[in-house]
């Protein structure tokens, strides 16, 4: 469920027309809405009620900071996988001890700033990330808290940019491995093993092979407590899905009552790391119709944003809804929707059915709260949008709209 809805013929985010947030701020324009995000991100944590456990977003989904401050106030910890991400985390009042640090590439300076802020964990991901983690936090007088990310050779059937525990994939360690590599762990001075971490992918639609990975994981923990380590965490990652299209991904609390019964009686905190979930379906895209073009074999409709604001369709092909902001009742034709990028892969849609539309009307790209504006880039030299998030009938403006100043200001 969202609060994007119509109201007398026109688009409203919550209390506020989307046409007037449009005409305030300009196009493409990104609309959050707290009403959605305080929903999803309570839907989602209640549903592990009956465990220990830390709901960690998944700042890569979106990390503008009045979102990271807004679930940091609902109770949310964060999963990082940069000291970028890192830093917004600590700006948006998240405490250490409720951030996990994901992530294959950890450099020196990263470690050090973490292992300075306090964090709850490491998601370690090579022997030599190990010997990098206890080298950094000797030098500080530190001794670091971390987990082995198991790759449990898992298909979550799901795109393959998106997969990520299966023994192709670079994450983590097989499990095949990870003994020899917790053993390790636990004689190096600056080291304390204290969790398993396991992320199977992104988008998923079911939640069977979360469990598949998960009975793997409950026999690794056995063998880990015959080694006599105190394993007092398990990440169990993100990746559930939510509906761009047709997909009927299971509710939370599907997954959190098959969790609690895998893991009865066990002493383990469950760390959780949401992204999508909670602000896919929390956001849009709205954009303006620059031109409508005729050709022999297609009809465009050529509007502001581009894949420089969205990536998902022309990188994975994705679907996100679209609609117009003021439908008009227009009889519908098969159209593509392109931007102004010098990239023919630069479309928000292909070959969809929507109504006729005209230069100067706004379009709304649905699902976009997710992986929108994180995966938002300059090319062409964009200037990339704002954000703006609603709370009620008021609007906050998350982030300014890039200048052409800002686009040099860093540059000699």
């Amino acid at each position: 469920m969202h609060h994007f809805t119509m109201k007398n013929g026109s688009l409203y985010a919550e209390g506020v027309s989307v046409k007037e947030l449009a005409r305030e701020y300009g196009t493409p324009l990104y609309v959050y809405s707290t009403a959605t995000l305080t929903r999803h991100f309570q839907a989602f944590d209640s549903a592990f009620d009956a465990l220990d456990h830390l709901t960690c977003f998944s700042v890569k989904a979106n990390s503008n900071l009045s979102v990271l401050r807004l679930l940091a106030d609902l109770g949310a910890g964060m999963d990082i996988v940069s000291g970028g991400e890192l830093y917004r985390a600590l700006m948006a009042g998240v405490p250490g001890e409720r951030i996990v640090y994901s992530g294959v590439g950890k450099k020196h300076a990263e470690i050090a700033m973490a292992l300075k802020a306090g964090i709850l964990m490491f998601n370690v991901e090579s022997m030599q990330e190990l010997a990098r983690i206890n080298e950094v936090a000797l030098a500080m007088g530190k001794v670091a808290r971390v987990s082995f990310r198991i790759n449990p050779d898992v298909d979550p059937k799901t795109h393959p940019y998106i997969s990520t525990g299966m023994k192709k994939n670079k994450f983590g360690l097989s499990i095949d491995t990870a003994l020899d590599a917790y053993a390790k762990a636990r004689d190096l001075p600056g080291i304390e093993p204290i969790g398993m971490d396991c992320h199977i992918g992104s988008q998923l639609t079911s939640i069977d092979p979360f469990l598949e990975a998960l009975d793997k994981l409950l026999v690794f923990h056995d063998k880990l407590k015959a080694m006599q380590l105190n394993i007092r965490c398990l990440d169990l990652g993100g990746g559930l899905g939510i509906p761009y299209n047709e997909e009927d991904p299971p509710h939370p609390k599907e997954f959190g009552a098959a969790l609690t019964k895998a893991i009865d009686g066990l002493p383990l905190k469950v760390v959780l790391e949401p992204g999508r979930v909670i602000v896919g379906n929390a956001g849009i895209l709205v954009t303006e119709v620059l031109y409508t073009k005729q050709t022999s074999t297609k009809t465009f409709n050529i509007v502001d944003a581009a894949m420089n604001d969205l990536i998902r369709p022309s990188l994975y092909g994705s679907f996100h809804r679209i609609e117009e902001v003021e439908p008009k009742g227009r009889a519908a034709h098969d159209v593509d929707v392109v931007g102004p990028i010098c990239e023919s892969g630069d479309f928000l849609a292909k070959d969809r059915q929507l109504p006729e539309v005209r230069q100067g009307e706004l379009l709304a790209v649905y699902s976009a709260g997710a992986y929108g504006f994180t995966m938002s880039s300059n090319y062409n030299s964009r200037p990339r949008a704002a954000e703006i998030l609603v709370d009620g009938d008021k609007a906050i403006v998350a982030r300014r709209r890039e200048t052409y100043e800002s686009l040099v200001a860093n540059e000699i």
